[in-house]
């Protein structure tokens, strides 16, 4: 945009070749819509990615660096040398790594180079909790009580949480997953637990400034998925439920949301368009709130990128975010109005990590020995392995996101217990099983949860009960099979198994 003659004009800028800075099935992900777009691509890799998905499908790869992140996707230099190289208009940085990096933005622009993604004064005003509360403010956002300022003074942090009222949370400014919070239950552990959160908080991000909010005692994760232009429009997607989660991680996403009213709903859109107006934001973001037990709803932070569960939104009301994100970097208007935008049908995702939810989620690495995705009507799989690959150490441990759609919850909750059945994944130990364990939990199929499922509801050896019962009517069929006798499933298995609850349904 440039001012001639008092007016403003809007310069638009087409982009034929994008370079991917990400890799795995997110890199996949946005190369697809690029696809569809006439636009080509190109793919960076490290050593420990030659022959990856996303390096085969692009029209173009670069090698950027050894195996760790921090010797190749976290190299700036590098990758915006590879894009002037192969001669790309716009580098799309995905999730993660260097998505919400404001320097990196900033030194993209200067580069000549197109990035899709929002400003970097919005990247760095967002990427710190306190001075995103102190723009949301602005607008007189809804705030969890607590202090607006990072703590300088103990004593006087002390006297603001006995005000707010114990228990209470400690939270790095610069933080995320989890890092660098505390929850303190009493006045008596308050200087200790703030002393480990600022020495946690320096350690992990550089920034030892910490805040203070009431600790919400049973919460819900909502976050609102935003688009904004460079020419002032600024709209809501509707929501994202991310209650279900690992160590401050999602794990299980649902659009929309199964405690929302329509009421609490546009007023919560109302304030996550505010939230990015504050910032003049262009691109797709989330604004995130956290639920407190009256469904009282408090602004939380701002992630300035595309998130890993966007595509539940996608499917409820169907709009692809990445070929939004792309007609926003070029200078091209949101093609449609809030009015035209409607929640149709309902979304839920699984992550897919190589993980082992027996032993407290703990990475599991190895070789995919069998690697069979799900089909069929109302499922998608967002993915960036096959067959005989290894999942490398170096990087987060998702595998896929298995994404199922359904007229309404229970049906997208049925087709993902189906999906996770299908699934065929060995050599190593993955998540399915206790996404299925969500799906079939009570607290869940009735919507009555909180961010602290898992600490309530999974413990240790839950998996392997069920996997105990299956095996012995598996054994019974398969020997019935094998002699064509008539099969008798003994009663006491019987009464408990679900395997049975389903086949008399």
């Amino acid at each position: 945009m440039k001012k001639v003659n008092n007016k403003f004009i809007f310069i638009l800028k087409t982009i034929n070749k994008i370079l991917v800075a990400n890799r795995g099935e997110i890199a996949l992900r946005i190369m697809r819509s690029a696809r569809e777009m006439g636009i080509k691509t190109v793919a960076v890799y490290s050593a420990a990615d030659r022959s990856a998905l996303h390096v085969r499908y692009a029209d173009e790869a670069v090698y950027i660096g050894e195996a760790p992140s921090n010797k190749s996707y976290l190299v700036i230099a590098n990758i915006i040398e590879a894009c002037l190289k192969t001669g790309a208009d716009a580098i799309h940085p995905g999730y993660g790594f260097l998505s919400e990096n404001a320097d990196f933005a900033r030194r993209v622009t200067e580069a000549g180079i197109i990035f899709i993604g929002p400003s970097p004064t919005a990247i760095e005003i967002m990427g710190n909790k306190l001075s995103a509360k102190a723009a949301a403010l602005k607008y007189n956002i809804p705030m969890v009580p607590g202090t607006e300022e990072a703590i300088k003074d103990v004593g006087e942090a002390k006297e603001r949480a006995i005000e707010v009222g114990f228990p209470i949370l400690i939270k790095a400014a610069a933080g995320g997953g989890g890092k660098g919070m505390r929850i303190v239950e009493k006045v008596n552990d308050f200087e200790e637990q703030m002393a480990l959160a600022v020495s946690e908080a320096t350690s992990a991000f550089g920034d030892g400034s910490v805040f203070i909010e009431r600790y919400v005692g049973s919460p819900r994760h909502i976050e609102i998925q935003i688009l904004g232009d460079s020419q002032g429009n600024i709209i809501h997607l509707f929501e994202r439920d991310c209650s279900v989660q690992r160590r401050h991680q999602k794990v299980v996403e649902e659009a929309p949301s199964s405690i929302l009213t329509p009421d609490k709903r546009e007023k919560m859109g109302k304030c996550a368009v505010d939230v990015a107006r504050s910032v003049n934001y262009s691109g797709a973001g989330t604004v995130e709130f956290i639920l407190d037990e009256n469904l009282d709803f408090f602004f939380l932070e701002m992630n300035t990128r595309l998130q890993v569960e966007h595509p539940v939104t996608e499917l409820i009301t169907g709009i692809d975010l990445v070929k939004e994100q792309i007609r926003i970097a070029q200078g091209e208007a949101i093609s449609f109005k809030q009015e035209d935008l409607k929640i149709n049908g309902h979304a839920i995702e699984l992550r897919v990590y190589a993980e082992d939810p027996e032993n407290n989620f703990l990475p599991d690495i190895g070789t995919l020995q069998t690697y069979i995705t799900p089909k069929g009507s109302g499922v998608r799989v967002d993915d960036g392995f096959e067959h005989g690959m290894e999942i490398p150490i170096y990087y987060d441990p998702m595998i896929a996101k298995l994404i199922t759609y359904g007229k309404d919850r229970a049906e997208a909750i049925a087709r993902m217990e189906r999906a996770i059945d299908e699934y065929r994944i060995t050599g190593i130990t993955t998540t399915l099983s206790f996404g299925k364990f969500v799906m079939r939990h009570d607290a869940f199929t009735s919507g009555n949860f909180d961010t602290h499922f898992v600490k309530k509801y999974f413990k240790p050896g839950v998996l392997e009960n069920e996997q105990d019962l299956e095996v012995p009517i598996a054994a019974i069929l398969i020997n019935t099979i094998l002699n064509q006798k008539s099969v008798t499933i003994p009663n006491e298995i019987i009464e408990v198994s679900n395997w049975s609850k389903n086949r008399k349904n």
